[in-house]
């Protein structure tokens, strides 16, 4: 029968408190991340540059064909083997698993962020840059004071739900031993054998999650759509 009272015992609470608040953390932190990520390759992607569209088309390519779980595990164990000796010796000491398990995230989440952002800059009228233009303003500058701020609104409800993905993916994190939500469940799990209980807290704990994220993203899109003064 289903009985949450064994949380109550041996600290079992505490375990799955820590798990979602490592969870939010790291959802918080790569979410940021990813959104400096995401706006910078859109940018250079938009500049008149072939060196810089070439090296955001293979950052992007990379991050979306390759699975999210297998760039964890090579930044978490190819990439420090690139190295030097001084920085090996402070990763394999400290507790890096939430750093390399963030900047993972980040870059996944960014790549496709930037996809988003490119197609919100593409729906811009090029009328626009070029009124841009006419009043003195450089290419970046009317990329930054034109042009990027009505692309991103364009794209706001797909950037939300990469924040779904992103919330999502965090999971992963367990994979090196970060210790978020699903982590600590399965570490509850292991302990109590309690399996049925604990993957159903821990289910409702992240479908919890995911609607906000959604309600969030319904108001956001709603509220795009309502004609002004209404």
């Amino acid at each position: 029968m289903f009985d949450l009272s064994f949380l109550l015992e041996d600290g079992y609470l505490r375990l799955l408190r820590d798990g979602i608040l490592t969870t939010l953390r790291l959802f918080v932190v790569s979410g940021l991340l990813a959104i400096a990520v995401g706006v910078s390759l859109a940018t250079l992607r938009a500049l008149p540059v072939r060196v810089f569209k070439a090296f955001v088309i293979v950052v992007v390519e990379y991050h979306r064909n390759v699975p999210m779980l297998v760039q964890i595990l090579v930044w978490y164990f190819g990439i420090p083997q690139l190295l030097p000796d001084l920085l090996k010796v402070w990763i394999n000491a400290g507790n890096t698993e939430f750093f390399f398990a963030a900047i993972a995230l980040a870059l996944n989440s960014g790549a496709f962020i930037s996809e988003d952002l490119r197609s919100g800059l593409r729906a811009i009228p090029h009328t626009q840059q070029e009124a841009a233009w006419s009043i003195g303003l450089t290419h970046l500058q009317a990329l930054r004071y034109v042009i990027l701020p009505q692309g991103i609104r364009v794209a706001l409800p797909a950037l939300l739900n990469q924040a779904l993905l992103l919330f999502k993916n965090s999971s992963l994190a367990m994979a090196i031993g970060v210790h978020e939500l699903l982590y600590r469940t399965r570490q509850i799990d292991n302990l109590t054998f309690r399996t049925f209980d604990v993957f159903l807290i821990a289910t409702l704990l992240y479908l919890l999650g995911t609607l906000a994220l959604m309600s969030l993203s319904y108001r956001v899109a709603k509220r795009r759509t309502t004609p002004l003064g209404v």
